[in-house]
């Protein structure tokens, strides 16, 4: 919650000028949202590149992915903690309400999800008869979902141990619900 007046006077800005680049706050919204999206994937694209091609690689996106998604805990939280929260709630308003806007802001995690998958598939870590991209949207939705949703099956997740629920969701991801064998 907050207001154009209060992000112009904090910004030293002036009202005219803030709308000559936005339209209003949820063009400002979807600009922050955008270049978070866009700082994620770079961040990504570094910590990916350390891993060896492959299923490593997929792991360490997908681990490394739920971290980052995960929120922090509320009332201690430092202003770029309280600020990725918001724009995480915004993230998911703008999936069920601008789909569109959504999957525009979402191009440079797409494509490192499916170039990363490629990689997987071609090293025969996955199956290769998916659709990649496809699949990197599916994988996206359930590594930001499960990080953000935490009551529907009644459980909280390990606020202490982020890794060990992102191996959890990993698992899941690879391996699916059937018995080994």
């Amino acid at each position: 919650d907050f207001t154009v007046q209060e992000v112009v006077e904090r910004s030293g800005q002036s009202l005219r000028s803030f709308y000559q680049y936005f339209t209003g706050k949820h063009e400002l919204l979807l600009a922050l949202f955008e270049d978070a999206v866009r700082s994620t994937s770079e961040h990504l694209e570094k910590v990916v590149a350390k891993e060896e091609a492959g299923l490593p690689r997929l792991h360490r996106c997908v681990v490394e992915y739920y971290k980052l998604c995960r929120p922090g805990p509320k009332g201690k939280a430092p202003e770029t903690v309280a600020a990725l929260r918001a724009l995480g709630e915004f993230a998911q308003q703008l999936l069920t309400e601008h789909p569109k806007e959504a999957a525009k802001a979402f191009v440079p995690l797409v494509t490192l999800f499916d170039q990363v998958l490629d990689e997987a598939a071609e090293a025969g870590a996955i199956r290769p008869d998916l659709s990649n991209s496809r699949l990197a949207g599916v994988v996206l939705q359930a590594v930001m979902f499960n990080a953000f949703a935490t009551t529907i099956s009644s459980t909280l997740i390990r606020s202490e141990d982020a890794g060990a629920d992102a191996e959890e969701l990993w698992d899941l991801l690879l391996n699916g619900i059937a018995p080994p064998g």
